[in-house]
């Protein structure tokens, strides 16, 4: 046994968890497994998990009430031939787009934001310093 912690997924509330992880499913071309209830994408490059809730409520990009409290990021290579799959898929862009040059952001279709970029996550780790404690 070790005290060993590993990132396994991230869960995202829904009014229907299977139909949302479907729509995650096609536009990253994984699979979508569960019930109304619970559901999870195995995708090429990680799962997503998805929750059922009965009072969601989707959260108002870029600001407002419910607040945004996380959004997904996905890279592309292609940001119009990416676009015309997540649209076809039922998702729509938002008015607000603050870093279009590199960066689309959309709603899925129970209103989650999520972003295509061209540009990969910062990686940090260099610019972290750390202390042994």
């Amino acid at each position: 046994m070790s005290d060993e912690i590993s990132l396994a997924a991230t869960t995202v509330n829904a009014p229907d968890a299977l139909a949302l992880a479907g729509f995650y499913a096609e536009i990253t071309r994984g699979v979508a497994k569960g019930s109304a209830h619970w559901a999870v994408v195995h995708g090429p490059n990680g799962s997503l998990g998805f929750q059922q809730v009965d009072d969601f409520r989707p959260p108002v990009w870029p600001q407002g009430d419910p607040p945004m409290q996380m959004h997904l990021e996905f890279f592309v290579d292609d940001l119009d031939a990416t676009q015309a799959r997540v649209l076809a898929a039922g998702a729509r862009p938002f008015d607000f787009q603050p870093n279009s040059d590199h960066c689309l952001v959309y709603a899925d279709p129970v209103g989650h934001p999520f972003c295509l970029s061209t540009w990969k996550a910062p990686v940090l780790a260099d610019d972290i310093s750390t202390t042994d404690g």
